[in-house]
């Protein structure tokens, strides 16, 4: 599966969660999804909860916009998100996703 793709009304996201991190945040790429670390314990779903709340803040929508369609006690997840397209979740997300391209001669 792609990073980001269009699934119907929604746009899907492939995440990589990190629990009991130091900090929150997108850290980056792992592989083919997005990698976050999260705070919280994956512990009565609070990974999940603030994984969503994570998203809800970067995308600049509603919290209840975000679901976990899959991997709900993995690591790897398949989060929805509803009403944005797939550009505006690109752009959102480019300035955590960007590789290291060395300068050219």
């Amino acid at each position: 599966m792609a990073v980001i793709s269009q699934k119907g009304d929604g746009v899907c996201l492939s995440v990589r969660v990190q629990p009991r991190s130091s900090r929150s945040g997108v850290a980056g790429l792992y592989g083919e999804s997005v990698r976050i670390c999260l705070k919280s314990a994956p512990v009565d779903d609070a990974a999940n909860q603030e994984c969503c709340a994570l998203l809800a803040k970067l995308l600049g929508v509603s919290r209840s916009s975000i679901s976990v369609v899959s991997g709900r006690s993995s690591r790897s997840k398949i989060m929805k998100v509803e009403g944005l397209a797939v550009s505006a979740v690109e752009a959102a997300l480019s300035p955590y996703l960007e590789t290291f391209v060395p300068p050219s001669p």
